[in-house]
């Protein structure tokens, strides 16, 4: 099947310190790999148009773990007062290149479960500017990220500061949503009991 060829540009967030966790989780083992790479190698799977990555907490440590993959790394100063500066960041450099951009897609490096193919079936689902929102559909109503967002709302999305992210936007445009469930539970890894029972779900023998 050939890949899909769009001006989507992929945000990978992964400044936070991890303080839950306790170690840098973005560093965690992932198979034959880190949590972060994990997720870079997921996102390469769809061949963007770029790859960014977001750094902040443990910068140097985690831009040395990927210094091999075609992805632009960015350092998020401002990585303590949230995610949403992370968003503003990568959003804000995907505004300025010079070639053309229809749409970002947001993911997460602590959600391992992710599949190439999820992020495909989102962006087969997108269609540029008509002002969509394309989630992943959560338990009990909920919906969240990997979401691609349209370029019409990149001006909100470069303003967010706190750590509420892009559930903002979510709440704010809940009309042009479209949820996407995906075949497995996509769960985000904030504890070690969280990483432990992922981890064992996946690769016990």
């Amino acid at each position: 099947m050939p890949k899909i060829s769009l001006n989507i540009g992929i945000l990978i967030l992964a400044a936070g310190a991890s303080k839950r966790m306790g170690v840098p989780k973005q560093m965690l083992n992932w198979g034959n790999t880190s949590l972060l790479s994990h997720a870079i190698e997921t996102a390469l799977g769809v061949v963007p148009k770029e790859i960014v990555v977001i750094l902040g907490a443990n910068y140097d440590v985690l831009k040395k773990d990927i210094k091999d993959y075609p992805v632009t790394v960015l350092n998020n100063l401002d990585w303590d007062k949230g995610l949403g500066t992370s968003i503003a960041k990568g959003v804000s450099y995907f505004e300025n290149t010079q070639f053309p951009i229809n749409g970002v897609l947001i993911m997460l490096a602590d959600q391992p479960f992710v599949t190439s193919s999820f992020l495909e079936s989102i962006i087969k689902n997108f269609v540029p500017n008509k002002n969509q929102i394309i989630a992943t559909f959560y338990e009990e109503g909920k919906y969240g990220v990997p979401a691609i967002f349209d370029k019409v709302y990149f001006e909100e999305l470069m303003a967010l500061r706190d750590d509420y992210g892009a559930k903002y936007l979510l709440k704010k445009y809940e009309s042009q949503v479209i949820n996407l469930i995906p075949s497995l539970k996509n769960i985000d890894l904030d504890t070690q009991e969280d990483y432990k029972n992922a981890h064992n779900s996946k690769f016990k023998n």
